[in-house]
């Protein structure tokens, strides 16, 4: 892809995608996995990655999100979606949260969207990028297909909402490690 965000490929990926982006897909349902190769190291990303009480620092087409209590697994953010969207409200749970490994797991449990059972891994992993610390960020996703959609078109409209907040997060991470914010 022009923009750096692909669909798996290499031997490493292959492995982090079958052993830390395992998804249940079920008949009606649809599932991928994308790949950003990002010019930051991965502390950097991975502090933006984590955030789940402030996705909009790097999802463009959120406005804005309320977390209850403390962000731990198991907690509920109530997120509002940008016009432009066939979306107002995303209610989403935090599925997994592991700093060692760099994996985020999110569940969304509710909203006026059409992306319902959707449940999506992102994981961060370390890189060199020209010869400097870079992060490789795979983002995998299964989804229910709505009534009147076939499996490749809900695919193509998610893949492209992930490539959008993928380049934004590497927009914004390469931003950041060239003002030398986070090194």
């Amino acid at each position: 892809m022009e923009d750096g965000t692909a669909m798996y490929g290499d031997l490493e990926t292959v492995q982090y995608v079958r052993t830390q982006h395992k998804h249940h897909c079920r008949e009606n349902q649809c599932t991928s996995a994308l790949v950003k190769h990002i010019k930051a190291p991965l502390h950097l990303v991975w502090s933006l990655v984590r955030r789940f009480d402030q996705p909009q620092k790097y999802k463009p087409f959120v406005s804005r999100c309320t977390v209850i209590g403390d962000p731990e697994i198991g907690s509920l953010r109530e997120v509002n979606v940008k016009s432009g969207l066939p979306a107002t409200t995303s209610t989403e749970r935090l599925e997994l949260l592991d700093d060692e490994e760099h994996i985020l797991g999110i569940r969304i449990i509710g909203g006026d969207h059409r992306l319902k059972n959707y449940s999506s891994i992102v994981t961060v992993h370390p890189e060199m990028i020209e010869g400097r610390a870079g992060t490789m960020v795979i983002e995998s996703f299964v989804v229910d297909v709505p009534e009147g959609n076939t499996k490749d078109e809900t695919c193509y409209f998610v893949e492209a909402l992930i490539r959008c907040n993928l380049k934004s997060l590497a927009d914004v991470s390469e931003r950041l490690a060239s003002q030398d914010i986070i090194d």
